[in-house]
């Protein structure tokens, strides 16, 4: 890139009044510093109204302090640009299905940049799109949508017409190399504040994301990095990797996730300091998302992902979910602190949903180190949960240090074995109340857990641990613990 080539943006014509425009001068300079071997696009400090932008190869477009793309509104003036017929896309949303439906997107781009202290507004994007064509739909949605009617979901999921014009992600970017989103701030950002679908050394660092629903997905990503970055996302994931069949299906390689903060308050309430607690549902009905997670899509396999130096406030816990056919293998999560968690701290979950083309079979979860968890006022109907399936068990799983302080008090009864859900979508609520407290596992081999401490300061008539085929358990309780567990089992340990 030639970095020595800047090109202000009001050179070409953008008034930056926040009324005006500007997508046009903007695209003129981003297509002028390509054409020059690359270079820089400047926006300095005002306000820049526009709709879809392609950022191409070797161009960084620098958002200074002050400075805002601001996502216009579809009207009279325009609308962003059409998402591409790649033909039926029957196993993932629309939204992960396109990306030329975007406030700025690039395909095939090599060498590109967004950075900046400015900010990315999505004012004018919407957070809605369809869910996906396939039928069995049993799996498509999370149990706790059950008692929605087809009104409700219809406002969620729009259908495929409505969406012509509309923009529904801040950054989507397929088919990328080194690719670089540093220091900016996205509010407001659609259904992907950033979407990277089988991008290649992709480094995002120190970003503010506070949005209205998923935060940072990468689908089918190599040699990715995700530093410093803060993101508030109560209604959906805030960091989440996966595999779908969109461009794939593609494996999910060599991703670092360190840290960072993820978080499920108010939308906003990140960016004025305030962290509202007021809403108390995601738009599944369950409690507040703002999460880490590896799944739901999984079609294609997941190795050597590292999340070290993280912390969940508000939100769901660490989520590592394979249920379309994926391999999920030689994970570590490091040094994790967790407060106020709506739902389980740790969700480990083998199924069957199986959401692809026909002899689609079941993957696995094997290898999964969790070393240093620290949480806090965890919901306390559920404990931490590994939860695979008969003939297809979570292996190799080692858990060591895992401080668990379990909020309140579980007023229902002792739940009865819960169902096995195979093909049902993974959510820790899924099953109901855990059977345990504290921690419950069942089709697991090789479990490990050494130093482990679970505290709550109300009585339950549960019982603190409980495995269920779960062969080669070993479980150590960390000395200094107030009490000692009694685990309940049906399988050697």
């Amino acid at each position: 890139m030639r970095t020595g080539l800047v090109l202000d943006v009001r050179e070409y014509g953008a008034h930056g009044d926040g009324v005006a425009l500007d997508g046009p001068a903007i695209a003129a300079a981003l297509h002028a510093a390509h054409a020059a071997g690359g270079g820089i696009v400047l926006l300095p400090p005002g306000i820049y109204r526009s709709f879809s932008l392609r950022l191409p190869s070797r161009v960084t477009l620098a958002i200074e302090a002050g400075a805002t793309l601001l996502a216009a509104t579809p009207g009279p003036d325009g609308g962003y640009d059409m998402p591409e017929d790649r033909g039926a896309q029957l196993y993932q949303d629309f939204g992960h299905s396109h990306w030329h439906n975007s406030l700025i997107w690039a395909e095939h781009a090599e060498d590109i940049a967004i950075l900046g202290k400015g900010r990315i507004d999505g004012a004018g994007l919407t957070r809605n799109g369809p869910g996906t064509p396939w039928s069995a739909q049993r799996g498509e949605r999370p149990l706790s949508m059950a008692a929605m009617s087809p009104a409700d979901i219809a406002r969620l999921e729009r259908d495929t017409a409505a969406m012509r014009g509309q923009g529904n992600k801040a950054i989507a970017l397929a088919r990328c190399r080194r690719v670089a989103i540093e220091d900016v701030t996205l509010f407001r950002a659609g259904h992907f504040a950033i979407l990277a679908s089988e991008v290649e050394d992709l480094r995002c660092t120190g970003l503010v994301i506070d949005s209205n629903r998923d935060g940072i997905d990468l689908d089918g990503v190599r040699r990715a990095v995700i530093a410093g970055c803060r993101v508030n996302t109560p209604n959906d994931d805030a960091i989440v990797l996966k595999t779908s069949l969109a461009l794939g299906p593609t494996a999910c390689e060599d991703v670092t996730i360190e840290d960072c903060t993820v978080s499920g308050y108010d939308p906003g309430t990140l960016l004025d300091g305030s962290h509202g607690r007021n809403q108390q549902f995601a738009p599944d009905r369950d409690r507040v998302t703002g999460r880490i997670k590896l799944g739901t899509e999984s079609n294609g396999d997941f190795r050597r992902i590292r999340i070290r130096n993280c912390r969940f406030l508000r939100s769901r816990g660490l989520a590592i979910e394979s249920v379309d056919g994926g391999v999920i293998e030689d994970v570590r999560a490091e040094n994790i602190v967790m407060e106020d968690v709506t739902t389980a701290p740790l969700f480990l979950r083998l199924g069957a949903r199986l959401r692809g083309p026909e002899g689609t079979g079941v993957g696995a979860i094997r290898g999964v180190d969790v070393h240093g968890l620290t949480a806090t006022g965890i919901d306390p109907r559920f404990a931490a949960l590994l939860a695979g399936l008969p003939g297809h068990p979570i292996e190799a799983v080692r858990l060591s240090d895992i401080d668990l302080r379990f909020a309140g008090c579980f007023e229902g009864p002792a739940p009865s074995a819960p169902p096995e859900l195979a093909d049902a979508y993974p959510e820790p609520s899924m099953f109901g109340p855990t059977p345990a407290w504290g921690l419950w596992a069942r089709h697991v081999r090789g479990l490990s857990a050494r130093r482990l401490s679970l505290r709550r300061a109300d009585e339950d008539s549960r019982p603190p641990i409980l495995v269920e085929d779960a062969g080669d358990t070993r479980i150590l309780f960390d000395e200094t613990a107030p009490q000692r567990y009694h685990i309940l089992h049906n399988s050697s340990t």
